[in-house]
């Protein structure tokens, strides 16, 4: 899975540590999604589109061999 969530952060001025706060997680939990090392759930996901004002799907990216 492929993130945008550094480019939409970067666009809306927020660093991790906001984002984190907004999304109620932790700073590493941002980090960790950003480099790609953690997969959120359902939950955290809709928050973190919702902060962006995005679709999930164009915030998080699959490879169509990760769905089948």
């Amino acid at each position: 899975m492929r993130t945008r969530l550094k480019e939409l952060r970067a666009r809306n001025g927020l660093n991790q540590t906001e984002l984190a706060k907004r999304a109620k997680v932790s700073r590493q939990t941002i980090s960790l999604i950003e480099r790609e090392e953690f997969i959120p759930s359902l939950l955290i996901a809709v928050r973190i589109a919702r902060i962006f004002n995005e679709a999930i799907e164009s915030v998080f990216l699959f490879e169509e061999e990760e769905i089948e």
